[in-house]
This record gives structure tokens, sequence and C-alpha cells, in this order.
């Protein structure tokens, strides 16, 4: 074996190699960009956490907000609506489960789970029916004093557990807390 030999098989074995790196470097610069927008748009990112001034909800009413791309409930409850959440006998539910982002793990759907004060006056939600993701009705429509979707029936209670209809769900309960007095923070 010459030195010309040697000298050629370490030429080809560097043009194998250069060609190999170019290639996968091409075809990394093809597939980022499909990989990149799946990433959330910068619009939603800045929307990913609001902040809401509820010092104008009067008791029993409700406002929606728009968080994400999506309708969000957030009702101050009368004592009537509390007392009839809390009066629910979980082995009625359709739903037996929160559904609250705020809880580790699973718990039950009771009201107390599922409102964002310890008193159960402030209910926040998502206003999507979990059916085929209308926007239920609210102001105590609906079989039971709470929300309803029109679309197909479903019947949301005053604790926005589904109580009745094709829903399979219970509204969930987004990240909320208060920032202050006046000032819930979603997300």
């Amino acid at each position: 074996m010459s030195h010309a030999d040697d000298h050629a098989g370490t030429r080809r074995d560097f043009l194998f190699y250069a060609t190999a790196g170019a290639g996968t470097v091409a075809a990394g610069a093809a597939v980022w960009p499909l990989v990149n927008q799946m990433n959330p748009s910068a619009d939603v990112r800045a929307l990913s956490s609001i902040r809401v001034d509820v010092s104008g909800v009067n008791e029993g009413s409700q406002i929606t907000v728009k968080w994400l791309g999506k309708p969000v409930f957030i009702r101050y409850r009368t004592a009537e609506e509390i007392e009839q959440g809390r009066e629910v006998d979980l082995s009625q539910l359709v739903d037996p489960i929160a559904r609250n982002a705020n809880i580790q793990g699973e718990a039950d759907a009771t009201d107390e789970n599922r409102t964002l004060d310890p008193e159960g006056q402030w209910l926040v939600m998502m206003g999507v029916c979990t059916h085929l993701g209308c926007v239920p009705l609210g102001d105590g429509a609906g079989d039971f004093g709470g929300w309803f979707c029109p679309c197909h029936g479903s019947h949301y209670d005053t604790a926005g557990r589904i109580r009745r209809g094709p829903a399979p769900q219970n509204l969930p309960v987004p990240v909320a807390e208060f920032a202050d007095e006046t000032t819930i923070v979603l997300g």
C-alpha cells in the first residue's frame, strides 16, 4: 500500500463526513420552521396571564373576559347560589371531579373545591361547554340556576357542574388567584 492510497482514503472519508454534516444542517434548517410554528404566537404568550378588575361586579352578576382566546366567566355569587351549590349530593353529579387547575391532583367537585375564595362568593370558570365548545348562557339559565348551553341542551348548576345534557365534564376552573381585594389574576 502506497502513501497515495492512504491519502485518498483520508480524502474520501473527509468528503463523506462533510457531505453528511452539510445534509444534517440542511435538514435541520428545513425542519426548524415547521417545529417553530407550533410554539404559541407572541400575542398568546403576552396574554398567558391577565389581571381582571372585579371592583365593578355586583353580587349576583358576572363578567366575561377573554383569556387565551377563550371566554372566562367570573361570577360574584349570591348567598342563595352558594347554598344551592353546597347542598348538591355528589352522587347526583354527572362528573364528580372538580376540574380545578388550582388544586393539585383530582378532587371532588364540591362547591368549595370549585370556588376562588373560602366563602364561595367568587366562581371563575372557562366559559366553554365541554360537549362541543359552545358558550353557555348564564345568569341563572337552565334547570339548575347556573348556565345553559342552548346548542345541545347541557345544564350546569350554580357551581358550573354538568347536571343534565350531553356535556361529559364540568366547566373547567382555570388557574386564578386574587392579587388584591379587587383584582383577579388568570394564568
